[in-house]
């Protein structure tokens, strides 16, 4: 008997163009059906400590020839589609996550939205896509989280119904489920390139001009204090990334963050991570007791992956203490913003410190704003590079360098514009010039750089 046969309907991907979308459902539900009958009847059979030993081409091997037997004992004939569909399918359960593989493999796809087990949402190029992926039941999908979270150490159940965690290529991963989540589990995986981005991919984006790209790469050499400011998938992360590619290979490197996903390549680089609270609510080591850590640890640079609380103060006095040339970056739609921000933070470490004593440690600690952001057609851009000059009464005073301007959004949505300087040279061109980084003045002559 025939898989059609037998279930009254084609699998999904191998159904005839003239049957209806009712037909097309029954055959979808039915080919998950055989799918989870086969998974089981595997998961009783397999040895899942032999499996630990074998290679990963071996392991898909084992399983090919584990649901080959299977389909023969259980009476199924396939065609050689369908056969190569649920061997794939099989192997994708066993050794991966499940539907979400070929979207993992996929290097177009920036970002993986799980709305439920019904709907998968992807982006590319900035552009958010429905996708034909789907998840069994709620079940299934909660099952993919669990594989996800346990590789860090994390949990996730109804006492602790959200998660950070991230992918061995360094993904980062959020999750959440009901009660918070009302419809169902919810996942949202944020991909990183295999192949970190360097500058000058971010020029041939047309992210940012080539006078930009030097000025920010002599920023990172000169041990200036960088704070990335920036929207949710402006880029901050891999502008971060970026940026310490330019940290000599001879300097320690403290990073610090919630879910690891930094992707620094020096030689001397020490990792730490926040771990939540266990079921009991302690354990909790938050951001800022690893900045305070990090101060023992003879490092030359700090990197903060995000500010967002109270770390905003200890990261200060880092910055203020030798540590110079640290970065982080922090949530913010322009420079000014990203100040403001940082003063409520710093109200929030719970220091009685009057608020132009914490606008004076903002002003000697950070030296330049770079301000990223996504715009209206999903392109992402560095806007604004602003030099923190000083304070002046009760105001941080800011002096912007370069900028993106835009003019108009052309007929197909495409943002039009152009970077350029402002003609303003920056305060510390003289300590550029002790470092022996030489730019040409030229660079900050006001003239327009299309895009």
């Amino acid at each position: 008997m025939s898989l059609r046969e037998r279930l009254g309907a084609a699998p999904s991907g191998f159904a005839p163009m003239t049957e209806t979308a009712e037909e097309a459902a029954q055959g979808t539900r039915a080919y998950h059906s055989i799918k989870v009958q086969i998974h089981q009847l595997l998961l009783q059979r397999i040895d899942l400590e032999a499996m630990e030993s074998l290679s990963p081409e071996r392991l898909k091997d084992e399983l090919r020839n584990m649901v080959e037997r299977l389909l023969l004992e259980e009476n199924l004939v396939l065609n050689a589609a369908e056969r190569r569909g649920l061997v794939r399918d099989i192997q994708y359960e066993m050794l991966g996550l499940g539907p979400l593989e070929p979207l993992l493999a996929d290097a177009t796809v920036s970002d993986i939205l799980v709305n439920t087990f019904k709907q998968v949402y992807v982006e590319r190029k900035g552009r958010l896509e429905l996708t034909d992926v789907s998840f069994v039941d709620d079940a299934h999908l909660m099952k993919i989280i669990d594989k996800i979270v346990s590789r860090v150490g994390r949990r996730i159940d109804e006492s602790s119904p959200m998660v950070d965690a991230r992918l061995p290529d360094g993904s980062r991963v959020n999750a959440i489920i009901p009660p918070l989540a009302i419809d169902g589990p919810i996942l949202s995986i944020r991909r990183f390139a295999v192949v970190p981005l360097r500058i000058h991919n971010l020029i041939e984006y047309k992210s940012v001009s080539e006078d930009m790209a030097k000025f920010i790469g002599a920023l990172s050499e000169a041990e200036i204090n960088i704070l990335i400011s920036g929207g949710t998938g402006s880029g901050k992360t891999t502008l971060l990334n970026i940026l310490s590619s330019y940290i000599a290979p001879t300097e320690r490197i403290v990073t610090i963050e919630d879910a690891a996903e930094l992707q620094l390549q020096q030689p001397h680089v020490v990792r730490l991570e926040t771990r939540p609270p266990n079921v009991e609510g302690r354990g909790e080591v938050t951001q800022r007791a690893l900045v305070r850590n990090a101060l023992r640890m003879r490092p030359d640079r700090i990197i903060l992956g995000e500010t967002r609380g109270a770390e905003a103060m200890d990261m200060l006095q880092a910055m203020n203490t030798g540590h110079e040339g640290s970065m982080t970056t922090i949530h913010a739609n322009t420079p000014r913003d990203a100040l403001a921000r940082l003063e409520s933070m710093i109200a929030m470490a719970g220091v009685d410190l009057p608020m132009r004593a914490a606008r004076a440690q903002i002003a000697s600690a950070i030296g330049v704003i770079i301000q990223a952001n996504r715009l209206s057609d999903g392109t992402r851009k560095i806007t604004s590079i602003q030099e923190v000059t000083g304070i002046e009464g009760e105001t941080l005073t800011l002096q912007e360098i370069f900028q993106f301007r835009q003019t108009g959004v052309s007929p197909t949505g495409a943002v039009e514009g152009h970077f350029t300087a402002t003609g303003v040279r920056p305060r510390f061109w003289d300590r550029l010039l002790t470092r022996g980084i030489r730019l040409p003045e030229t660079m900050f002559s006001p003239v327009r750089r299309a895009v």
